[in-house]
């Protein structure tokens, strides 16, 4: 079935970006591949990031896990939030480990599979997830494969970042494991103080810049194409899309795209966000409304209905136009997007 919107996925710069990430950390570099890959297609991801070198691979919940699949065998998957009352049974049949994030988790853990390894997360000052540092001889006990603390303020100069590595340091010297793992993107900038032994990235490896240092490293990934639906003049005076908020000064060509908030090209791009055809930018007008948008076309004379147009999708730009985060840009992308990887 022909679908009018296109997501096309560069392997290439996707592995570049790991390697980047890897050679920056100076330590292994997993891939956090939750939220179906940002978006992007979470088994695609694994098997291309695999293909590269990458043996560590992160999801959130144990339904991420099984929609996953089967993990080459020489890498590791970790279900990053543990293992609750209703997650059992999976987390007995799912070849992955799960990361404990409270004493709750701890004794869940150790009454269904004494003796097998897991990972811990210690909350070092971001309040979201983790044991606390004074809860810590409880799961000193454990065969911890890796233990992660994660950063709350690493895209940001913040007081913060020093005083949790500080922090995990001394975590990390009373708490045997394997690895520890503290950095994902932004904390992978913020130098090799903050490597450990395993780091996490996410958005970076997707094309999201989290800090100033990756600028010029990171490679856009993911390239968003709309085909148009009509052409139309807008004539002086009148407006164009729900509210009437853009107002055509002149006789204005406008092209219709097949893209709306459904498919995560949401309202804050509304007069703000734009397209090219070729070297033309085409300037979105109005509001953006559930399936289509409007662009202005003055400048490319001859598109018509049928013709694709590719979207400002490069996440540190269209973030600026939007306001939204890298992340909300990536994660929202919709299910009517044909995802080509090249």
């Amino acid at each position: 079935m022909h679908r009018p919107l296109r997501l096309t996925i560069d392997r290439s710069a996707l592995q570049a970006n790991w390697r980047w990430l890897q050679e920056r950390a100076g330590v292994p570099a997993g891939a956090a591949i939750k939220a179906g890959g940002y978006g992007l297609g979470a088994r695609e991801t694994m098997l291309a990031l695999h293909e590269s070198g990458c043996r560590d691979f992160f999801v959130s919940t144990w339904a991420e896990a099984e929609e996953l699949g089967a993990v080459p065998n020489d890498a590791s998957l970790v279900v990053l939030h543990g293992v609750g009352p209703g997650d059992l049974d999976a987390a007995l049949a799912i070849k992955a480990r799960p990361c404990l994030n409270t004493i709750e988790q701890v004794a869940r853990w150790r009454e269904i599979a004494p003796g097998h390894e897991c990972d811990v997360m210690i909350d070092t000052g971001m309040n979201r997830l983790g044991i606390r540092p004074e809860e810590i001889a409880q799961v000193a006990v454990l065969p911890i494969h890796t233990l992660h603390s994660h950063l709350a303020c690493a895209d940001e100069d913040h007081p913060h970042n020093v005083m949790q590595v500080e922090r995990f340091r001394a975590v990390a010297a009373d708490v045997p494991a394997k690895r520890y793992s503290l950095a994902n993107s932004a904390g992978i900038c913020l130098g090799r103080d903050y490597s450990f032994d395993l780091v996490r990235p996410g958005l970076a490896l997707y094309g999201g810049v989290p800090r100033r240092e990756a600028e010029g490293n990171i490679r856009q990934v993911a390239r968003v194409e709309a085909q148009i639906v009509q052409r139309r003049t807008i004539r002086a005076g009148e407006t164009c899309g729900y509210g009437a908020t853009f107002t055509a000064q002149a006789d204005t060509e406008a092209a219709i795209l097949n893209i709306g908030y459904a498919d995560g090209y949401l309202r804050a791009f509304s007069s703000h966000g734009s397209a090219f055809a070729g070297e033309y930018a085409l300037p979105v007008l109005g509001r953006v409304s559930m399936d289509l948008i409007a662009v202005g076309c003055d400048a490319a004379k001859d598109l018509k209905e049928g013709d694709w147009v590719e979207i400002d999708y490069d996440l540190p730009s269209a973030s600026r136009q939007s306001g939204l985060s890298q992340y909300e840009l990536l994660t929202t992308l919709g299910s009517r997007f044909e995802r080509r990887w090249v």
